[in-house]
């Protein structure tokens, strides 16, 4: 799957997450409160990946990292789009400039 198939999976997956957010709560949630979900799954995706190295007990814990990663990922392709932000443009750029960083200290 591609970056932007990704993107279009999670825009929509969105959307039918603020329909839902105005029939239960009369609005959709800010990007403030979808910053705030993000932060609680990336505090459940700690304790998952410390599972995953045989330091915490979570059973499951493979299918359940799998389902957290995800989840992480959706919240920041939603963030960024919610923001303005091109973030396969800006991952590609950011990649690009920190192997030039990497590359350049290790030949150093």
């Amino acid at each position: 799957m591609k970056f932007g198939d990704l993107e279009k999976s999670a825009l929509q997956l969105n959307e039918l997450y603020e329909q839902l957010e105005i029939k239960k709560w009369g609005r959709i949630w800010t990007t403030a409160e979808l910053a705030l979900g993000f932060v609680g799954d990336v505090g459940d995706l700690a304790k998952l990946i410390q599972a995953n190295a045989g330091v915490r007990d979570i059973e499951d814990c493979s299918a359940k990292l799998g389902h957290e990663l995800s989840d992480c990922l959706w919240s920041i392709i939603v963030l960024a789009s919610k923001c303005g932000i091109d973030l396969e443009a800006e991952f590609v750029r950011n990649t690009r400039e920190l192997t030039e960083y990497v590359s350049g200290e290790l030949h150093a």
